[in-house]
């Protein structure tokens, strides 16, 4: 497959800063939105996805987090449909955009409301957990813009309430995840009801390259831009905490009360361990509450809203809400457990230091999770600094080494760790050269 990038050499416009939205020849009623949400000066990803769209290519985008990609596909789609008129009537749904989670699909669905509030176009926002019939009654009256979660979109196809066949435009979010094992088959259905003349766009903080094997099936002669690929944002300060596997929540309620955090993320590997750990927190004294898959929309939709507002101080979440999930200027993201999947770690810190601001990302870790801690390094590049707590780390040196299973690098296809590890543990976790601070629990990153 031959992939080439014809938004490069736009780059450097950026960095000089002589790049405005008005450049890409958007429409008047599409740049007044942008203004009034204070926007005037493109993200990098933006400012080479957007012109490559607006052509009429098939487009691989990848960018870190937080940079803007719904944006990015949003504009140009916008301009795209808007120029072809609206449908009326029966309007076929001309524009296709998949998420896998409801809350990514219901940000996407308020982005499209914001930036093309004044355009004829109408769109609406399927997925499960909720009423159907809302759904159908929506689709019923005629939809431009559909956005949706596979599994109900196909159960609405099933029953005869959604049409594909006059899509245009498809756009895959956070396609890594569409693409990976949990989500191919439902997407090869889906695939199966679209037009075969269609644009694709699909966009992802990570790209492995099994995914872009994958993609190839589905892209034709596409543009592929990456800004920052596989790489965190710039502001955002990596910790590492050693401490013993046991000892780990009495080490988090620590940092968050003595610091006094009052907006904290955290990450575990499992629903019932987000359960667990909520309840936990909650005896310590702590308004905490869990947020997963297992849990209906209504719970959903109030935690979210609580950690938004501030009446909970810590979200406890599974790697759903690692995709997703936008919280203006949070300041701590916590990895209670590390992702197995490396990639995952990007999408989890992702959430802070998201639009240029900074951010903390600290990471518990046991010596069951240090080849886990190898891919991430790996993955982006750089070594994350370790910090000692006072009090917890001699918990992590007395437990035994173990072999965990491999960390998958490279997507959920594949990947490997560094070989050669001392029998005593992360040279640079549990061993005698890992760096320590006195008098700061927590560090640099936990005393912000």
């Amino acid at each position: 497959m031959h992939w080439t990038g014809p938004g490069f050499s736009r780059q450097a416009h950026l960095e000089n800063n002589t790049m405005t939205f008005e450049q890409f020849g958007l429409s008047g009623n599409v740049l007044r939105a942008v203004s009034e949400q204070g926007y005037t000066i493109p993200t990098p990803v933006q400012a080479q996805a957007i012109p490559v769209i607006l052509e009429g290519r098939d487009i691989m985008a990848g960018a870190q987090t937080g940079t803007g990609k719904t944006a990015g596909f949003t504009l140009p789609m916008l301009q795209l449909l808007d120029k072809e008129g609206a449908g009326h009537g029966q309007r076929p749904i001309r524009a296709l955009i998949l998420a896998p989670t409801r809350e990514l699909a219901a940000q996407i669905g308020e982005s499209i409301r914001t930036y093309g509030k004044y355009l004829p176009l109408k769109s609406t926002v399927v997925f499960g957990g909720v009423g159907i019939q809302p759904q159908i009654d929506k689709l019923r009256h005629g939809v431009d813009i559909l956005v949706a979660t596979p599994g109900r979109l196909l159960d609405l196809v099933g029953q005869g309430k959604c049409k594909l066949s006059g899509v245009e435009i498809l756009v895959l979010d956070e396609a890594d995840r569409m693409l990976d094992m949990g989500f191919i088959h439902d997407i090869r259905k889906v695939l199966a009801l679209l037009p075969a003349k269609r644009q694709n766009l699909l966009f992802s903080a990570t790209f492995s390259q099994d995914i872009k094997k994958l993609a190839s099936g589905i892209l034709h002669n596409p543009a592929l831009v990456e800004v920052a690929r596989n790489k965190t944002a710039a502001k955002i300060a990596h910790v590492v905490h050693p401490v013993g596997k046991s000892n780990k929540r009495a080490l988090l309620s620590h940092l968050i009360s003595t610091h006094d955090w009052r907006q904290v993320l955290v990450f575990t590997r499992t629903k019932h361990g987000a359960n667990r750990l909520a309840e936990q927190l909650g005896k310590d004294g702590i308004d905490a509450a869990a947020i997963h898959g297992n849990k209906s929309q209504t719970a959903r939709t109030k935690a979210l809203a609580g950690f938004k507002d501030g009446s909970i101080r810590v979200l406890v979440a599974t790697d759903i809400a690692a995709r997703g999930l936008d919280i203006d200027q949070l300041p701590h993201v916590v990895n209670y457990e590390l992702p197995n999947v490396s990639e995952d770690y990007v999408h989890r810190i992702g959430r802070t230091g998201r639009a240029g601001r900074s951010g903390d990302a600290l990471s518990l870790v046991c010596r069951e999770e240090e080849k886990l801690l190898d891919g991430i390094e790996r993955l982006i590049g750089k070594k994350i600094e370790v910090l000692h707590v006072d009090g917890f780390t001699t918990d992590f040196v007395g437990q035994p080494k173990t072999e965990p299973d491999e960390p998958r690098s490279g997507g959920r296809h594949g990947g490997g760790s560094r070989q050669g590890r001392p029998a005593q543990g992360h040279p640079r976790v549990g061993g005698p050269r890992a760096g320590r601070r006195g008098g700061r629990p927590g560090g640099r990153a936990s005393g912000r």
